[in-house]
């Protein structure tokens, strides 16, 4: 079997999780290939118990799947940790998860620096989560990060930790008046986790392409979302990894040529988490009315999430960048009881009427939004499971989405439970 690329195809928050748990015992390995504990799922199981997982992929609440966490991800070793301990004792079994060798860590010093400066940045700030992502990927970029394998070989650690807080305690002291950071406090620190991480540490690389040689599906999870991507999102206000599908490919070590399907996850309305340009946000009752349904606060950092109508621009450019082959729209219940519900077709910039992304920052901040009005439903619509069952005017709503956007919808989820969904197309054969 081929690998599986699962998206989110607007700012995140979407539902990955949800998509991840229906797919279930088909998946025989799911991967986590980028991002942080700067992001989080949120998954409910059939008996009715809910997780939220930050660096664990989803399948590791999915007995005899392999949940992995490849080279991509940037791993806090101290939060992985208190994760596996919180499932554990939740009965949750953590003893097949594979970290890659070469999944970079967040230090100290990561840490310090993100949350610093992020203050000194002010009105400019990013609308970053503190945990010290972007430093680490810096640090990676920059080739002075330390690795996963890193912590298998003392002497190793302490020369790195020595030579990059040369640097760092210049900055943390000298520019920002902070504490400097000790070198062997850290070390000593980290060789702790070691002894408790070392059974996990492997050649994801390897393991992934023996398991889809002996015909595993082998699903390729991403945090954040197409609107986040460092390369192809509303740059600066971005994540500093690729959550696109081409993200995939580099994150977990598996060729392009493996890859059959992109499962993009999109919202049936629209949420941002932080700051940057969001041209369908509402600021009136309906964007209160959104929030509070919705429950938008996010699952790992428990900010309120900045809500909007669809917008289809975003779904088509999403759709393209992605090679998105399949749309799951969730939460379509939560716009139930209203009397329209616009989409967003287009814009307007500057007086001109714009059908895709706009190519520069300043055009994508100036855009408004242009809408359609579909007529809305009031029916409870928790316990339809085909497109059939759907009022006339939700599934018109979901038709007009999957004309927007230019690719089919397969799952439209109506409700948060594992069986709450109007399945139009299998996932998977």
């Amino acid at each position: 079997m081929p690998a599986i690329v699962l998206i989110g195809a607007q700012w995140g928050d979407e539902g990955k999780g949800k998509v991840t748990d229906l797919l279930g015992e088909r998946v025989g390995y799911v991967v986590r290939y980028q991002g942080g504990n700067n992001a989080g799922h949120t998954v409910i199981t059939p008996d009715g118990e809910k997780y939220a997982l930050h660096l664990l992929p989803s399948g590791v609440l999915t007995p005899g799947c392999v949940p992995v966490i490849g080279n991509g991800v940037v791993v806090d070793p101290k939060v992985l940790l208190a994760e596996i301990d919180g499932l554990t004792e939740r009965g949750v079994d953590t003893s097949r998860l594979l970290i890659s060798a070469d999944a970079h860590l967040i230090m100290p010093h990561h840490r310090a620096l993100d949350r610093v400066i992020e203050r000194y940045l002010g009105s400019a700030k990013i609308g970053t989560t503190g945990r010290g992502i972007g430093p680490t990927y810096g640090d990676k970029v920059a080739r002075v990060g330390i690795r996963m394998q890193d912590l298998l070989d003392p002497g190793i650690l302490r020369k790195k930790l020595d030579l990059v807080l040369r640097e760092k305690n210049q900055i943390l002291a000298k520019v920002y008046n902070r504490k400097a950071i000790d070198a062997e406090a850290v070390a000593v620190e980290y060789l702790g986790y070691a002894e408790r991480l070392r059974p996990f540490i492997t050649d994801a690389r390897l393991a992934l392409s023996q398991a889809l040689d002996r015909g595993e599906t082998v699903l390729l999870e991403g945090a954040q979302a197409t609107l986040l991507d460092v390369d192809h999102g509303t740059y600066p206000f971005v994540t500093s990894s690729n959550p696109t599908s081409g993200g995939a490919c580099v994150g977990a070590g598996v060729p392009p040529t493996r890859i059959s399907q992109v499962i993009g996850v999109i919202k049936a309305y629209s949420t941002r988490v932080g700051s940057g340009p969001f041209p369908t946000e509402l600021f009136d009752d309906n964007g209160a009315h959104l929030a509070k349904v919705g429950h938008e606060f996010g699952t790992t950092t428990g900010r309120p999430r900045r809500c909007g109508w669809f917008d289809a621009v975003v779904g088509r450019y999403a759709v393209r960048v992605n090679g998105i082959t399949d749309l799951v729209v969730t939460k379509l219940d939560i716009l139930s009881g209203l009397t329209k519900v616009p989409i967003c077709v287009g814009y307007d910039i500057d007086g001109q009427r714009v059908d895709e992304m706009p190519m520069t920052q300043t055009a994508f901040h100036h855009a408004v939004p242009v809408y359609e009005e579909l007529d809305g439903w009031w029916e409870d619509i928790s316990k339809c499971r085909t497109l059939a069952e759907l009022p006339t005017n939700a599934q018109r709503y979901v038709e007009r989405i999957e004309q927007l956007c230019g690719t089919r919808v397969s799952v439209v989820g109506v409700g948060p439970g594992r069986e709450e969904n109007v399945i139009c197309h299998q996932l998977l054969p």
